[in-house]
């Protein structure tokens, strides 16, 4: 999934240009790219499709140009996750009615590429084994409230007794809250990467979400020809704006989580690259660092172009970003006002700077 604008990594993510994009960490590859050669490992080029807002179809071909035309599905409109993910299913079973999905964002980082792998490859084996919906869930560090949270039980699929059953999904709580399910030990935060059949998921949205089932039902003699562009852009005129989560996920009574850890991160902030990227002695996380001179400063978040000097002096604690002659400086512990700092910008100097 590659539709999302990222506009929390504003001005460095923009509407025409937005965080799965960009290359954070200087390693020479985007998020989509990174995450487009993970899957490379599990399995083949051609099984691989890339949902997408048909705004950013011609930045998918040019950074993932071994992508075939099929294998990118435009939609004209966004609709959050539910209408992609009905779309992406049954595109894919009308080419192979037994097979087995994973969905997964784009824009996420997974440093244990190898734990990752095993977790996935699992879940595979054990949604194409049962009629089930599996979520993976990261055993969390920390109670963050940030992120949605993942209650299981100890009943376990019959085939895997790793893969719980899921009690309830929780979204992000307070701080109280979250130190709470970090002591009960039986909450996990929420990645928002799936795995099930085709078949399984296809159920599924007859069941909970019949009206948008029956919209992409319809599609099924058009799938994977040349008259599919001009179906979505009628059936997601019809679609309501749901996610996954709300839609299906809270709803469905074979919902799964395998507990994980592979360092995953969804990069909802500033902070979370902060977290990941490398520091200096003083806690400054400077990406890229070749022409950034930093004086009786640390702790912050600095983002800029490659070839421009920036001197930064008595700073500490923020987050300093440039990008298209857009600069931002903000302090760390404000970065929640972030989308109210994109929405001020817009509406003084309209959509130019967004």
């Amino acid at each position: 999934m590659a539709g999302g604008v990222g506009s929390r990594f504003w001005p460095v993510s923009r509407t025409e240009y937005p965080k799965q994009f960009i290359d954070f960490f200087g390693i020479g590859k985007t998020l989509i790219q990174s995450t487009y050669e993970r899957f490379l490992r599990i399995c083949p080029p051609e099984n691989i499709f890339v949902v997408t807002n048909e705004i950013y179809t011609d930045i998918v071909k040019e950074q993932l140009p071994n992508l075939a035309g099929n294998q990118i599905l435009a939609e004209p409109i966004m609709r959050n996750t539910a209408p992609c993910i009905s779309y992406g299913s049954m595109k894919i079973l009308n080419l192979n009615p037994d097979a087995t999905i994973v969905v997964a964002p784009s824009d996420h980082t997974i440093t244990n590429q190898d734990a990752f792998i095993a977790a996935i490859e699992q879940s595979l084996k054990a949604a194409s084994e049962n009629d089930c919906l599996i979520t993976l869930g990261i055993k969390p560090s920390r109670p963050d409230t940030g992120y949605g949270y993942i209650q299981y039980v100890e009943n376990t699929l019959k085939t895997d007794d790793q893969i719980h059953k899921v009690k309830i999904f929780t979204e992000k709580p307070n701080l109280d809250l979250a130190k709470s399910f970090i002591q009960s030990g039986d909450f996990l935060w929420n990645a928002g990467i799936f795995i099930w059949s085709a078949k399984s998921i296809t159920k599924a949205f007859a069941k909970h979400l019949p009206e948008m089932h029956e919209i992409f039902l319809q599609g099924n003699p058009i799938y994977n020809t040349n008259n599919e562009t001009e179906f979505i852009g009628v059936a997601y005129q019809q679609c309501t704006n749901i996610s996954i989560d709300f839609g299906i996920m809270e709803k469905a009574d074979n919902v799964y989580v395998l507990p994980a850890d592979f360092g995953w991160s969804d990069l909802g902030t500033w902070a979370s690259i902060y977290d990941i990227a490398e520091h200096d002695y003083v806690g400054n996380a400077v990406i890229p660092a070749e022409k950034v001179m930093m004086f009786d400063s640390s702790n912050c978040m600095v983002n800029v172009p490659k070839d421009k000097l920036v001197i930064l002096q008595g700073l500490h604690d923020y987050i300093v970003v440039e990008s298209n002659n857009t600069l931002m400086i903000c302090p760390r512990t404000e970065e929640q006002n972030i989308k109210q700092i994109v929405a001020d910008v817009k509406s003084k100097f309209g959509t130019k700077y967004i």
